[in-house]
């Protein structure tokens, strides 16, 4: 989708310094991030919310918990504990509709 910015960056459109990449997601610090760390791990296909998953997304699903959890260990919270999050819809506080998880840690998480 032209007008989704984390397609623009993952086209490379917009720059981003990824922490993360393989063939099916990209990770990147949160512009606006809610803990010390606070990572966005983000699927190369664009789904709009975790509602517009289909059957045939399954395995990237789990792809995204899988990154999420080699984001936490390589940013150093995977022992002391993090939070994954995912918003779905504006009503829970989604903003860019583009399925995404928030890996979010670094501190007591209240």
């Amino acid at each position: 989708m032209s007008d989704c910015i984390f397609c623009q960056i993952e086209g490379k459109q917009i720059p981003a310094k990824l922490v993360y990449e393989d063939s099916e997601v990209i990770a990147f610090n949160d512009l606006h991030p809610q803990a010390p760390v606070h990572v966005l791990v983000v699927p190369r296909k664009h789904i709009n919310t975790l509602n517009d998953a289909k059957e045939g997304d399954t395995r990237l699903l789990g792809r995204l918990l899988y990154a999420a959890a080699r984001v936490a260990r390589d940013r150093g919270i995977a022992e002391s504990g993090y939070r994954v999050v995912i918003n779905v819809n504006r009503g829970a506080g989604q903003v860019i509709f583009h399925l995404h998880l928030h890996v979010m840690g670094g501190g007591k998480m209240a």
